[in-house]
């Protein structure tokens, strides 16, 4: 509350701003989320772009700048844009990307001559292309029963009605086409006919959003709440959902961002359409780093959660090592770092972990294991020495191999897949290096095969939850 202290809200200015962008994001991202399915976002920014010199031709043809005439000639151009980015696709045998580049800048450049020839007869310049003309919105209005609406709001309201029916008619059709269109043609929609029912209404909606907010935050809604959504959930209905929270979150950081931002650097404001595309990149960016699934951040903390558990195990597996072989020396910190070619500070961190869930107990200048973690060790050098005696008789690896990949395999193999190894190798006593594979409780390996079968599957990861 306190950094908005300063903004003196008003809704029929703050709040039909607000209220503007929402439904053009809204309008844009529902498209968006096919188009980023399909992998081709770039084609949305063509479209874009690309409907320029359809403004511009309506209205030097009609001399009006009527919504209808615009927006018929954003459509006839919105089509053309796809059909010559799929024929230059498929005849000249280029790169989709490259394809769409070399349309979208040609058609965009031409839109911008045409509009700079047309300056002297309208109020449109390449300035308001970019960055729209937002603020200006309540200065618009239709009056509807008796209320004064913005047109712009009405506009953007009854295409975001619009692109949310048609996903929801055909929610299943555009789902096949955008994961698998030989399957949707398979099964009798023409994969090509939503293709360009899905680009009508991509370029319906942006001349929509066009002369309120811009070309950039078009581009913007088109591609980054989706984009966003995306990295969030694997389920389609989820992301559609997301994105219309992040264009709404965007909109309205965007707006005040734009108020509350530029005084800080001494400059009086910003543009609001501007600050939206801003936002929504910044939320992006928030999503990517943090992400729960496939943030940067959190899958840096599982990459090291987990070298940190693979380093706990072997630890123990290095101490029941050690036990086996009656080997004597002192199990210090450094002696275990240099073994396992670790660092000394990493592995005294460790085993003060092991300690305090009753796996090691300190021994003189060194650690040794517990009961409990001698179990779990028991369990791990088992599983290495069932896979090295599988590699070797089963799969046929050459033995100089069997050792690196037992060694990562380890690490991901529970008590039913011990069971089953076992079994497959006939529950041998000694691994292809002459050491005795470890039974579950101590015992010779196959002295008591029962025994391993009736080993509780939900306890097959002791490690794992002891650590």
């Amino acid at each position: 509350m306190n950094l908005l202290s300063g903004i003196d809200f008003r809704w029929e200015l703050d709040g039909l701003v607000i209220l503007a962008g929402t439904l053009a994001a809204v309008a844009n991202g529902l498209l968006g989320n096919f188009l980023v399915l399909r992998r081709m976002s770039l084609l949305g920014d063509a479209i874009s772009h690309a409907i320029l010199p359809g403004l511009a031709l309506a209205f030097l043809l009609t001399s009006s700048r009527s919504s209808l005439w615009m927006l018929v000639g954003a459509v006839v151009v919105g089509v053309v844009t796809a059909m010559l980015t799929e024929w230059i696709r498929s005849v000249g045998n280029v790169d989709e990307g490259a394809s769409m580049g070399v349309v979208f800048t040609t058609l965009f450049a031409l839109g911008l001559v045409m509009i700079v020839q047309a300056a002297d007869q309208v109020d449109l310049d390449p300035g308001c292309v970019l960055y729209g003309a937002i603020e200006l919105i309540p200065l618009d209005c239709w009056n509807l029963f008796g209320l004064q609406i913005p047109r712009v709001v009405l506009i953007l309201g009854g295409v975001a009605v619009l692109d949310g029916l048609f996903i929801l008619l055909f929610y299943k059709e555009l789902k096949l086409s955008s994961f698998d269109p030989a399957l949707c043609t398979t099964l009798g929609f023409s994969s090509r006919l939503m293709h360009y029912l899905l680009m009508t209404l991509v370029s319906v909606t942006a001349i929509a959003s066009f002369e309120s907010v811009g070309s950039i935050l078009v581009v913007a809604m088109l591609v980054v709440p989706p984009s966003a959504a995306y990295l969030l959930t694997d389920r389609l209905a989820a992301m559609i959902v997301m994105t219309a929270i992040f264009g709404f979150l965007s909109a309205v950081l965007g707006h005040f961002s734009a108020i509350l931002i530029p005084p800080w650097f001494g400059f009086h404001s910003t543009s609001t359409a501007g600050m939206m595309a801003v936002m929504a990149g910044m939320l992006f960016a928030l999503t990517l780093l943090f992400g729960p699934r496939h943030g940067v951040v959190m899958n840096y903390l599982r990459r090291q959660q987990l070298a940190g558990r693979i380093v706990r195990e072997d630890l123990i597996g290095f101490l029941y090592r050690m036990e086996e072989r009656n080997d004597l020396s002192p199990s210090t910190p450094q002696f275990l770092a240099e073994r396992l070619l670790e660092k000394r500070w990493r592995v005294a961190l460790i085993l003060r972990r092991l300690s305090a869930c009753g796996m090691v107990v300190r021994r003189g200048d060194g650690f040794g294991l517990t009961d409990r973690g001698r179990d779990a060790a028991r369990q791990l050098v088992r599983s290495h020495r069932l896979w090295e005696y599988y590699l070797l008789q089963q799969a046929g690896l050459r033995e100089e191999r069997i050792h690196d990949s037992a060694e990562r395999l380890e690490h991901y193999t529970g008590a039913g897949l011990n069971q089953r190894l076992s079994d497959q190798t006939d529950s041998p006593r000694l691994d292809p290096h002459g050491s005795p594979i470890p039974g579950l409780e101590g015992k010779p390996q196959g002295s008591d095969s029962r025994e391993a079968k009736e080993f509780p599957a939900e306890e097959s990861e002791p490690l794992r939850k002891g650590v």
